[in-house]
């Protein structure tokens, strides 16, 4: 090698070394996600944590010395269906497809104790619990005695007048 050519080299491995110390160096932390409740369904395609509502209604009920609440699939899709009906009709309503005890009935819920939220306009599961918290019959619903699985939905209909259609579906 000529030393002409020892300071071109010696350029490139410092400058690969530097390179290296670049790809070494930890990615800066990711912000916190933010929690499901906080989700806007306000959108297509949305999708709500049903997880974290049944957290956040359990420990509610928690608080008040009720037991807990385990997302159930089946009420789940009464909840959908329910939120569904009334978006697409674009009214508020809990007896759009039928009284609640018939829809439960034809669901397979027969003989079950069962309460029920409805409200429209909330964007996040956060706004429709505080909403049923701060409303007396929902609250009630919420702190019903007995109940421990549910089913939660809320769908948007950007045509409707509240756009957002939450239904709230409890059972023993």
């Amino acid at each position: 090698m000529t030393l002409s050519k020892i300071p071109t080299l010696a350029a490139l491995l410092a400058f690969a070394g530097c390179a290296a110390e670049t790809f070494d160096k930890p990615a800066p932390p990711s912000p916190p996600a933010t929690p499901g409740f906080y989700a806007s369904m306000a959108k297509p395609g949305a999708k709500i944590d049903a997880q974290g509502a049944a957290e956040m209604i359990s420990l509610y009920r928690g608080n008040h010395g009720l037991e807990p609440l385990t997302v159930d699939p089946a009420l789940m899709e009464e909840a959908r269906r329910q939120a569904e009906a009334m978006a697409g009709a674009d009214k508020l309503s809990h007896e759009v497809r039928g009284s609640l005890t018939e829809r439960l009935n034809r669901a397979g819920f027969a003989k079950s104790k069962a309460v029920e939220n409805v409200s429209a306009g909330y964007h996040t599961v956060a706004e429709a619990f505080s909403g049923w918290r701060d409303s007396k019959p929902h609250n009630a619903n919420m702190l019903a005695p007995g109940m421990t699985r549910m089913g939660i939905a809320a769908v948007y209909n950007p045509h409707a007048r509240y756009q957002v259609f939450w239904a709230l579906v409890l059972t023993n």
